[in-house]
């Protein structure tokens, strides 16, 4: 991944109280952020710091670029590097690279470096064509202060950062009785199947749905290995839109043919108490069996909406077995963002 030349010169300057707003955009449309501070904090911190700066980057169009710099007193950092992504593989990110170095190199600092997670494959290969390389390290960590989590139900995690997991398996031998599914009364639904969904549309629809019943697999892939699941032509993914409004989706998985696994179903949260998610499992499983399967099989967890098992029961299913197993937390680890 080698940073192309830019189309537009970008004008980089240090960074103002005044452009705190554009910068905090930046850092939400990027994911950084973290429970024990909000994103406007940290801009306000490394602003009033004799330690760090901030430098930005302006189009004509405006901010599209930010990059922090500071120092522990013994060694130099680059953080928070975020280009708007109209504006990526553009070179403009080199450039904000080398100006928190410069900034670096004044303070008589002779090295840079940059903390990423190695999971991060497209972050990574970056900064190797920037030139910087991997600096062999343990990072050990623990918690000072935990977020504010629940302290009772079955999200609540351990002393050890835990969660105690119950997956019920099921699985439909034939077609239900109930009928083709109709959308609740007074409701403008549509069902429409998306394909070659971007990474970027089907993480909001996985991030939105998912996050009340802390869904992290997903969140869990990188880019690349994410979109080979969902743009296999055996895997369908399925909308539910409301008044022209994504309030929905479902995953239908055909790879396991004869099978059909429900791989995912749920809900944004602003459409639940509707009747819409009894419609939505109708709608798939009427899909599923389309194909004369030899039989649809799903699963849920006792993080799920607790109205999960008796609905797939009631339209069909039967428990065949159940698992229990022991996670860590996803909002302990930095995958769920607790708010």
């Amino acid at each position: 991944m080698t940073p192309n030349k830019p189309e537009m010169a970008l004008s980089i300057r240090p960074a103002t109280a005044d452009d705190i707003d554009a910068i905090v955009g930046l850092w939400e449309l990027a994911d950084i952020v973290a429970w024990w501070r909000t994103p406007r904090d940290d801009a306000e911190r490394l602003l009033a710091s004799e330690h760090s700066t901030l430098f930005v980057g302006e189009l004509d169009s405006g901010v599209i670029a930010v990059v922090s710099a500071g120092d522990d007193g013994r060694r130099g950092w680059l953080m928070d590097l975020v280009v708007h992504a109209n504006h990526r593989g553009r070179g403009y990110g080199l450039q904000m690279a080398r100006a928190a170095e410069l900034w670096l190199t004044e303070r008589g600092f002779r090295r840079a470096q940059m903390l990423l997670r190695t999971d991060n494959r497209e972050a990574m290969a970056f900064c190797r064509a920037l030139g910087y390389g991997v600096s062999p390290r343990g990072i050990m960590a623990r918690w000072l202060h935990r977020p504010p989590l629940p302290d009772s139900g079955p999200d609540a995690p351990d002393d050890d950062g835990k969660l105690d997991v119950a997956i019920t398996y099921l699985e439909q031998t034939e077609r239900s009785g109930h009928g083709t599914p109709h959308p609740p009364a007074g409701i403008r639904a549509a069902l429409m199947r998306a394909e070659q969904p971007t990474v970027s549309f089907y993480r909001y629809l996985y991030n939105t749905v998912g996050a009340p019943w802390l869904w992290w697999e997903r969140r869990a892939l990188e880019d690349s290995a994410l979109a080979r699941i969902i743009h296999d032509e055996r895997v369908a993914v399925y909308v539910l839109y409301v008044d022209g409004v994504p309030a929905g989706f479902g995953e239908l998985d055909w790879r396991t043919t004869p099978v059909v696994d429900l791989a995912l179903m749920g809900l944004v949260p602003e459409f639940r108490g509707r009747g819409l998610g009894r419609y939505l499992l109708g709608a798939l499983l009427d899909i599923a069996w389309s194909d004369a399967p030899e039989k649809v099989t799903v699963n849920t967890c006792s993080l799920d909406h607790p109205r999960a098992l008796p609905l797939y029961q009631r339209l069909g299913f039967t428990p065949v077995s159940r698992e229990e197993k022991r996670i860590d937390d996803p909002r302990l680890t930095g995958l769920i963002p607790v708010v």
